[in-house]
């Protein structure tokens, strides 16, 4: 399967236009190919998705106005409307903006402690470790590197590096999925920023269960 669009809208075809019983999943742009697992392996065809730009990662203060017009948006016709992201960087607004909205939200700090489980990613306590999921293993050169400037400033590679990541202790892969081609080019990243690799298999942890719960 080829990388998918950063603005995604998936929708099935030949539905009641008023979209009656459907709930419309407003999530991260990076969330897409898990929810598309999860609602293909469970049979979830009153789940229609929309992607807002996975880019918003980097950008968390545009995440509660593209998730409040989107709401306008599409409010009319679905009969409900859940937000496939958790607080991601937003400091509280975006569960504010949600229950403003009268909406849920995915419950967590960010995409890491959710596919891990929220209990269990809180009680690691995790300070030094920096993270990666699937989506960012192969998205790594567009969401680190780059950004950070290390392809535009090659000969700073170690100030740079030694500023973003001097006090990070290890790379911890989280992975969504066993594909081998991943695992080794989380293993490459891993080098690249000069941290050891510490591989967990997580699957889709809490947001397999709050698209369950819908």
């Amino acid at each position: 399967m080829t990388d998918l669009p950063p603005d995604l809208t998936l929708t099935t075809q030949g539905l009641d236009p008023k979209g009656v019983g459907r709930v419309l999943l407003l999530a991260c742009g990076a969330l897409a190919r898990e929810i598309i697992a999860i609602k293909q392996t469970n049979g979830m065809d009153h789940l229609d998705l929309q992607c807002l730009p996975a880019i918003y990662h980097n950008h968390p203060d545009r995440i509660v106005p593209a998730v409040q017009a989107a709401v306008a948006k599409h409010r009319g016709t679905y009969t409900d409307i859940f937000v496939v992201y958790a607080d991601c960087g937003t400091g509280g607004q975006l569960q504010t903006a949600c229950a403003d909205l009268g909406i849920q939200m995915v419950a967590g700090p960010h995409c890491y402690s959710f596919f891990e489980g929220n209990d269990t990613f809180a009680d690691r306590d995790e300070m030094t470790a920096f993270y990666l999921t699937d989506f960012l293993v192969r998205q790594f050169d567009a969401f680190v590197w780059e950004p950070l400037g290390f392809a535009k400033y090659p000969k700073k590679y170690d100030v740079l590096r030694d500023m973003y990541f001097g006090n990070y202790t290890k790379l911890v892969y989280q992975a969504q999925t066993d594909d081998p081609q991943l695992t080794e080019k989380a293993a490459e990243c891993a080098a690249r920023l000069k941290l050891p690799l510490e591989r967990r298999f997580t699957g889709y942890g809490d947001l397999h269960t709050a698209l369950a719960d819908l």
